[in-house]
């Protein structure tokens, strides 16, 4: 695709990341952003996120703006999508980034790790999508893009918590997907495995031979990188998929196949 038709693919549109400060999510915005869409990214810590805002600007002469809250909180979503609104009046895209389980063994959770996970997880997507939803609705429009993870299908070590997450995720697509569909509203899964970001670091640092073990079953032989996964990410969130609703998309190198 020429550089000129990705910089009008989302011309006009108005698109929401979460936990977009950094890694992955900081990558999807880049890329929506070079194609013509207006973006807020969202983050839990002022400075960085504030920072992110500032690199993305500088990098491709967008339209950026910023939200610092809890979206497992429901207040805190209800005042992310009014920012969003009075900004820009609309919102298009709904991009479901904000993650970031702890990767341990099962029982070495403990009930706050278990409960952070899954608030980190899966309430953001469920509470972005129920105060999102109303507005794709009124407008007859949207895509809901959400992040999920690999792990789901292949069952990876030290995942069974983030996976209860991830795979509620998953389900709620489908969900939504047939239940909106009448709308043009599309809502689909980008499936990554190991990604090549800060969070597979930390679990480097902490134990490189598990992360070996998940590298080993990609084919590819590596991870993903995160440009991968903003790739898709884009390309459901564009108006050329609007026949593709209700799918767990698969971005793993061959990981999984079919």
């Amino acid at each position: 695709m020429s550089d000129q038709l990705l910089s009008e693919t989302l011309s006009d549109q108005v698109a929401i990341v979460t936990g977009s400060a950094r890694g992955i999510g900081k990558e999807i915005a880049l890329k929506l952003l070079r194609s013509g869409a207006k973006v807020l990214v969202c983050g839990t810590e002022e400075e960085r996120t504030k920072k992110a805002v500032d690199e993305l600007k500088a990098l491709t002469n967008g339209e950026v703006q910023d939200f610092i809250g809890d979206l497992s909180d429901e207040k805190q979503v209800d005042q992310m999508v009014t920012k969003t609104i009075q900004i820009w009046g609309k919102i298009d895209v709904l991009v479901n980034n904000a993650g970031g389980g702890v990767i341990l063994p099962f029982l070495e959770q403990t009930p706050e790790t278990l409960k952070q996970t899954i608030d980190r997880n899966l309430w953001t997507a469920v509470w972005c999508c129920y105060k999102v939803l109303p507005h794709m609705v009124e407008r007859k429009y949207g895509r809901i893009v959400n992040v999920g993870a690999d792990s789901v299908r292949n069952g990876l070590w030290d995942h069974a918590a983030y996976n209860a997450a991830k795979g509620g995720m998953h389900a709620m697509t489908t969900g939504l997907a047939r239940e909106f569909a009448r709308y043009d509203i599309t809502v689909n899964t980008i499936a990554p495995p190991a990604v090549d970001c800060e969070a597979l670091d930390r679990i480097r640092e902490r134990d490189s031979a598990l992360v070996d073990k998940y590298i080993e079953i990609i084919p590819k032989g590596r991870a993903a990188k995160m440009e991968e996964v903003a790739d898709a990410v884009w390309y459901v969130s564009t108006k050329g998929a609007s026949f593709i609703t209700g799918q767990v998309i698969s971005v793993n190198g061959g990981s999984n196949m079919l």
